[in-house]
């Protein structure tokens, strides 16, 4: 409890200092890894801090997050905007897939207030496999600014290498710093390479989070309110067998 109070007063005051290296808050999809036709698949929404497992009740959540846009692409790139409901620690939402291969669930808000000087702009994405099929798995079914992808996710297995790609205004994101959490917390940064890719070999089985944050350090208005720089974050799920 301790804890999680101390966690609460550093949020309260990146609120008011609005720096982008203490806020370590994100936006991210939970959804299992694989669906079947004409069954309902459960997407879920967390605010929070996944590697610590606290999460912020919905009731909580800060200024406009909740009009969050939530969409799933199909891997015949049929896009359909889902309709998500508040419970307690997360938000909720449903789809039914149709058709084989891999459907893309893909998540994005940027936040109506502005925070000291900074616009928060969050990215959220995961991807669900239907059938045996490959087809739609692939990076460019995800058309935020910023993500993150892997084509490993639909197999990945403990103790294979898993590789993940990042990408920034639709080109690669080549040395910038990402960060994997395994399901038990543990942490790893890694760097990404020429083609905007890192690696890394699961241990545990479970759920982990790939994330991915930048900084754009360009000036304008908000809603009416100036603004010097735009945090832009991306989260992504591979659940690992």
């Amino acid at each position: 409890m301790k804890s999680k109070t101390l966690k609460s007063i550093a949020f309260l005051l990146f609120m008011l200092v609005a720096s982008p290296q203490l806020f370590a808050h994100a936006l991210w999809i939970e959804t299992k890894a694989t669906g079947t036709k004409g069954k309902a698949q459960e997407i879920s929404v967390f605010f929070g801090e996944f590697s610590d497992n606290d999460i912020t009740p919905a009731s909580k959540w800060f200024s406009d997050l909740k009009d969050f846009t939530l969409v799933v692409i199909s891997p015949s790139k049929k896009e359909t905007k889902l309709t998500a409901t508040a419970l307690e620690n997360k938000y909720q939402a449903f789809f039914t897939p149709d058709e084989d291969g891999v459907y893309t669930i893909a998540m994005h808000h940027k936040v109506k207030d502005v925070y000291g000087t900074m616009v928060l702009d969050y990215n959220s994405s995961a991807t669900v496999t239907v059938g045996n099929a490959v087809k739609g798995n692939e990076a460019a079914a995800n058309t935020n600014i910023i993500s993150l992808f892997s084509k490993d996710a639909t197999t990945a297995k403990q103790k294979a290498k898993v590789n993940v790609n990042a990408s920034y205004e639709a080109k690669v994101a080549k040395e910038q710093k990402m960060k994997v959490i395994a399901p038990n917390g543990w942490e790893k940064e890694l760097w990404s390479n020429e083609n905007g890719e890192i690696s890394f070999t699961p241990i545990w089985p479970g759920n982990y989070m790939v994330e991915f944050a930048y900084t754009e350090k360009t000036a304008g208005e908000h809603n009416g309110k100036k603004y010097d720089e735009i945090w832009k974050m991306a989260t992504y799920l591979i659940t690992v067998k």
